[in-house]
């Protein structure tokens, strides 16, 4: 049997992960079975149901690994189990049965540049200098003034060093103190995350989105970041200094290629490297003859203004930074930055939809995105995020909210108090109040992913660019004889947008809803103000 058609639903030929579409679940959030507040893995496995009728194709899990949730299972003390406040290995196990029987992939997030400080390596690591652990992490002798080793800052804020009173050195950690860094320089290392891939692999898991994946290794002479001659004062302190030294070096790429060798010893598995680094760089990371990540995560969408010139310049760069073979992807938001509505508005939001799902590549839907979540207030008192206690302003808990299902107490999520607060606008943007609506946000996520499925120039055709003027973009994908063309309005005022009169034009799908099935007036299409039209082109005589 194929890889297709295990999975039963793609393009012949196609790998999944070029034709599919990731979901991302952050699991403490989407749904609650036990009434403690808090989502757990028999929650997702209730909702796959929902999952398969949205027409997605795989769902990436945020951690739930064994962790003492100092940065919420970015801080791992067990990898190969499961933490209690999500269930069991069972629960695990049976959730991926499930999603396989929904011809629905499993991806796992796997954490290797740091565990957690309670991780019993780390536990031995620290009991002496000459403990056989303690070349796993970073330990390094004090500078000569008694202070940090180098001037290297956490992402998080303040040093990314803490002094060990018992040894007298400090470990070095890139985000908080309770999550001190591996050494990946070390071969025992290595092999043993390596072993860790396999664990899941061999439990059915279909690939991994690694955390952080440029930092795994740093500068072997540990020299000091230069100050960034840039830096704003206001922003986040980490970008006080170029991370020249402590992040993106040369030889990530031997660790990146000995992952994916793992991944090649199975089936259709696909790697997924978190990557928060320009264009020029984020493209190394699929690696010499394409032996690193398959889709190093392209973030670029979410750090670009949000007009129609500068996207149309951020995928032409895009497009022409790949290496020949490589497949693109695109995201608009993830548990770590503010929500695509929150950023652009809900009527946008839309517009931003029909951009994710049309562009050439693999895109990545953030749970909650499809009912148009936006920036859920979050009192003082209820703030979970580490790095809001950190730096005020810098928090990620308004993009982790919990997703709302039903009209009602706490929207279907669970029994009790969420863990945070809902959406004030829950009784009306949840899923079982959208779904039947056919203007909904909700609806149109559906029929996009429909549109997807039934036309492969959307999901594997190539990409070329038509025109940019104003507020409008307009691109096409092509596959065959078939022509998709996809006009984006970014402003608010209506305009014109031309087609070329040499075939027939009519509309699959407009983000406002109706219009499917219409052709141009004087060989126009009316754009109004926040609406995007997907046209599809027949040839003379073609049926509709």
């Amino acid at each position: 049997m194929t890889e297709d058609a295990t999975l039963g639903r793609l393009p012949a030929g196609e790998l999944w992960w070029k034709a599919g579409i990731v979901y991302q679940i952050y699991p403490r959030s989407f749904q609650d079975t036990d009434g403690d507040g808090v989502g757990d893995l028999k929650g997702v496995t209730a909702r796959l149901d929902y999952l398969a009728w949205l027409g997605v194709d795989a769902l990436w899990l945020s951690p739930v690994c064994r962790s003492p949730m100092a940065d919420y299972g970015y801080d791992v003390s067990d990898y190969c189990d499961i933490d209690p406040l999500f269930g069991t290995l069972a629960d695990f196990d049976a959730l991926v049965a499930e999603a396989h029987r929904r011809r629905l992939r499993v991806i796992m997030d796997f954490v290797p540049n740091h565990t957690s400080q309670d991780h019993p390596w780390f536990r031995e690591s620290r009991t002496s200098r000459d403990n056989p652990k303690r070349d796993w992490y970073i330990w390094r002798d004090p500078a000569p003034d008694g202070g940090p080793p180098n001037n290297w800052i956490s992402n998080f804020g303040g040093p990314a060093w803490t002094l060990d009173p018992a040894t007298g050195q400090y470990y070095y950690h890139a985000f908080l103190r309770e999550q001190p860094d591996l050494n990946w320089r070390n071969p025992a290392v290595r092999a043993a995350m390596l072993d860790v891939l396999r664990f899941w692999l061999d439990r059915g898991v279909d690939g991994f989105r690694v955390d952080v994946i440029w930092h795994l290794m740093k500068d072997e002479a540990f020299r000091d970041n230069p100050v960034n001659p840039d830096y704003v004062p206001g922003d986040p302190e980490i970008n006080r200094l170029v991370q020249l030294h402590s992040a993106d070096q040369p030889e990530v790429m031997e660790v990146i290629a000995a992952m994916r060798a793992v991944l090649e010893e199975y089936d259709a598995r696909v790697l997924i490297g978190e990557i928060y680094l320009p264009l020029e760089r984020l493209v190394a990371y699929y690696g010499v003859d394409l032996s690193g990540a398959h889709l190093p995560f392209n973030f670029q969408l979410i750090q670009t203004p949000w007009h129609a010139v500068a996207v149309a310049d951020l995928v032409a760069e895009y497009e022409a930074a790949l290496p020949p073979g490589g497949w693109p992807n695109w995201v608009l938001g993830n548990h770590d930055q503010p929500r695509i509505a929150a950023r652009v508005g809900d009527a946008q939001a839309r517009v931003a939809a029909v951009l994710l799902l049309t562009l050439r590549g693999t895109p990545t839907l953030y749970y909650g995105d499809e009912i148009g979540l936006g920036r859920v207030p979050i009192p003082p008192e209820r703030v979970r995020d580490p790095w809001e206690h950190n730096e005020p302003g810098r928090g990620r808990d308004p993009e982790r909210t919990p997703m709302q299902w039903t009209p009602g107490p706490r929207a279907g999520f669970s029994t009790v108090e969420p863990w945070l607060p809902l959406d004030p606008q829950a009784e009306t943007r949840n899923v079982e109040v959208l779904r039947d609506d056919p203007a909904s946000i909700l609806t149109l996520h559906r029929r996009l992913i429909a549109l997807r499925r039934e036309h492969p120039a959307l999901s594997i055709g190539a990409y070329r660019a038509v025109s940019v003027a104003g507020d409008v973009l307009v691109y096409e994908r092509l596959h065959g004889d078939e022509i998709v063309r996809v006009a984006l309005n970014f402003g608010h005022g209506s305009c014109l947008v031309d087609v070329p009169p040499e075939a027939a034009w009519e509309v699959l799908l407009s983000s406002a809803g109706g219009r499917r099935g219409e052709g141009p007036q004087d060989g126009r299409f009316a754009l109004a103000g926040d609406e995007a039209l997907v046209l599809i082109r027949r040839p003379p005589g073609a049926a509709g």
